[in-house]
C-alpha cells in the first residue's frame, strides 16, 4: 500500500511561514489529495484539497494564507503556509481525499504568539 510521509513542520512565530511536503511511496497522480490538521482535543479537519489537474479548495480559515500544490512527477503534495496564526497550531497530515490511505505520522506545526 502507498505510504505517506509528511515533513516541514516546526515552531514559528505568528506571522511566519512554513512549507510542508507530503511524499507518497507510490503514484498519486490520479488522485485528489488533501491536507488535514488536528489540533489537541479537536477532530481532524480538512484544510485544503487539490485535484489531479490542479483545482484547489480551501477551508475558510486558511483561504488567502495557505496554498496547496503538487508535483505528480515526484509524487509530492505541498502546503505553503503564510501569515501563520496561533490557531494554526496542529499536526498536519496529507491523504487521498476520496479513498484514504493509511495515515502518515504527520508533521507538527506550532505557532507562537
Amino acid at each position: 500500500q502507498v505510504q505517506l510521509v509528511e515533513s516541514g513542520g516546526g515552531l514559528v512565530q505568528a506571522g511566519g511561514s512554513l512549507r510542508l511536503s507530503c511524499t507518497a511511496s507510490g503514484s498519486i497522480s490520479i488522485n485528489a489529495m488533501g491536507w488535514y490538521r488536528q489540533a489537541p482535543g479537536k477532530q481532524r479537519e480538512l484544510v485544503a484539497t487539490i485535484t489531479r489537474i490542479g483545482t484547489t479548495t480551501y477551508t475558510g480559515s486558511v483561504k488567502g494564507r495557505f496554498t496547496i500544490s503538487r508535483d505528480n512527477a515526484k509524487n509530492t503534495v505541498y502546503l505553503e503556509m503564510n501569515s501563520l496564526k496561533p490557531e494554526d497550531t496542529a499536526v498536519y497530515y496529507c491523504n487521498n481525499v476520496w479513498s484514504p490511505l493509511m495515515w502518515g505520522q504527520g508533521t507538527q506545526v506550532t505557532v507562537s504568539s
